[in-house]
């Protein structure tokens, strides 16, 4: 019988299980995901020569954690980075595509010359914003990000800035996001130097120092080669696919994992699951973590890649063009691929990729709204050659206003002896973020077991 049993396969638990095996290689684990595959939304697809991400489709640089595990998996001479572009991305306002202006920290304008000559921002837009420098702090706690950024910086930035960046970020309704879970940076610099703009100005030198690299990598066949060294790296764990988890019972020392195959015995148990999923199989053992694990939203997401021809094409900038807020589009945002990344297309053709956050609807609906954004964009969208579509239902969790007190609540499970929780719904919805939690719950999980004796075989 194995010591830990891991319950999930996206990156939360293979860096878990991962982790655990590298602080303690003798440990016996069991790793149990209930869908088919491994990678959770990391998923890199090769095509008619198209390479496709049918999720995330990179990681930032300046999170560390992602890199470092990336190289401890001996894959950094699979890196690559985004191809150089001036502007690097677009925002389309409604009417035009305008640059993003240089110098955003955290989503916000860092660089008083460059908001400036944006064109994004009015006149009255730009003396708005500028009335962060004399406006007094605003009270301590949580609030929702839109109210939050409205009352610093105004509603055009707002709109054509912070909701399109951040939108893109966590998917959802960017609005109402809690600042406090997904931006607690912006709260300190309010707090610390009374006006965002003076303390996004102040952090200046150390972003454009971390961002030298590029701001984006991947690797180079895709982001599945860093699940498959993952699972490479587990050595002789027992991993089962379609295996869900129906009920986890406590029995004196030891988890009973019960699958619909059976049921297996542990020492201790890693939840790398989404909230509801975890809430549902605590419910009967610590119900007020179940509530909040139950009360953390969730949203849909998807992505649908069009390939064309490249001669058919009009001139794209950039690696991509994000949607402001309010302007009728189905679209969160579009990416260039084949301009923002190395071999993701055949010569000759172009790849482009669309975001779906929020939007309930089949393959062909989302490819029949993804060509309508572009018809606006372009005038007249050319037909794609091929397409493919990749649906995430109830697949991002929204960080809402509260979300650090449901958490903190959630937590309170690992109270009962043996258990962890980790993955994208606590700290986190990057793929640097996901892999650091589950890494410090395999080390903690592996701590725990050197403490109790082992199961019996």
């Amino acid at each position: 019988m194995p010591d830990l049993v891991v319950i999930g396969g996206g990156m939360a638990g293979l860096s878990a299980a991962y982790q655990a095996k590298q602080d303690q290689p003798s440990l016996r684990v069991a790793l149990l995901e209930s869908s088919a595959r491994l990678g959770g939304k990391v998923r890199s697809q090769r095509e008619n020569g198209f390479l496709l991400e049918a999720g995330p489709d990179a990681i930032v640089r300046y999170k560390p954690w992602g890199l470092k595990l990336i190289d401890e998996l001996g894959l950094s001479p699979r890196v690559v980075s985004t191809k150089p572009a001036r502007p690097s991305a677009m925002i389309h306002d409604g009417r035009t595509a305008k640059p993003i202006p240089a110098g955003l920290q955290m989503v916000i304008p860092g660089d008083l010359w460059a908001m400036a000559k944006t064109p994004l921002l009015s006149p009255l837009g730009k003396l708005r914003a500028l009335l962060d420098l004399l406006l007094p702090p605003g009270p301590g706690g949580d609030e929702a990000f839109g109210d939050f950024i409205r009352r610093r910086l105004g509603r055009q930035v707002w709109e054509r800035l912070a909701a399109p960046l951040s939108g893109g970020i966590y998917g959802g309704d960017p609005a109402q996001l809690s600042t406090q879970a997904a931006f607690a940076g912006l709260k300190t610099l309010e707090l610390e130097h009374g006006s965002l703009i003076r303390g996004a100005m102040a952090q200046r030198k150390r972003r454009v120092a971390r961002e030298s690299g590029g701001l984006f990598a991947s690797l180079e066949n895709g982001l599945s080669g860093w699940a498959e060294a993952l699972t490479a790296g587990l050595g002789d764990t027992d991993i089962r696919l379609n295996a869900p988890v129906e009920r986890l019972i406590p029995a004196g020392s030891t988890w009973q994992v019960h699958t619909p195959e059976g049921a297996l015995s542990a020492n201790a148990v890693i939840l790398a699951v989404p909230a509801p999923t975890a809430g549902r199989l605590l419910d009967q053992l610590r119900p007020e973590a179940a509530g909040a694990l139950s009360d953390i939203p969730y949203g849909d997401s998807a992505t649908v890649s069009l390939a064309f021809p490249l001669e058919s094409l009009p001139k794209r900038v950039g690696h991509g063009i994000l949607m402001a807020a309010g302007q009728g589009f189905a679209v969160r945002g579009f990416t260039w691929t084949d301009q923002k990344w190395a071999g993701r297309a055949p010569q000759n053709y172009g790849l482009v990729r669309a975001y779906f956050s929020g939007v309930k609807a089949g393959e062909a609906e989302l490819e029949r709204l993804a060509l309508r954004d572009l018809d606006r964009l372009w005038v007249r969208c050319p037909e794609p050659l091929h397409s493919w579509a990749f649906l995430w239902p109830m697949g991002l969790p929204q960080y809402t206003v509260g979300h650090l007190e449901r958490v903190s609540m959630a937590m309170s499970a690992e109270e009962l002896p043996g258990l962890f929780l980790a993955g994208a719904a606590y700290h986190g919805v990057g793929l640097p973020e996901v892999v650091r939690m589950g890494r410090e719950k395999g080390t903690q999980a592996a701590a725990y077991l050197r403490l109790v004796p082992a199961p019996p075989c």
